[in-house]
């Protein structure tokens, strides 16, 4: 089940689904680069469109605060 997460960075709101601890899907509104300021910024000093720029570590620890406070759930079989 996809669950909403906000950025505690940039407030940016994206979907996520947890298959074990280390897999996380993420679903952005739209293209990362233009919605998050850091993958923009990675992805403009690298020169790579932002889609292959799939996170960020604000992005991350919201995930993982997410996981730690029970609102995005990792299946007990994973």
């Amino acid at each position: 089940m996809t669950t909403p997460v906000v950025c505690g960075e940039c407030g940016n709101r994206v979907l996520c689904e947890k298959f074990s601890p280390a897999h996380t899907q993420v679903q952005w509104a739209g293209e990362g680069a233009a919605l998050c300021p850091r993958i923009g910024a990675r992805a403009a000093a690298a020169g790579v469109p932002g889609a292959r720029t799939h996170s960020c570590p604000a992005l991350r620890a919201s995930i993982a605060r997410a996981v730690a406070e029970g609102r995005l759930e990792v299946p007990a079989d994973a």
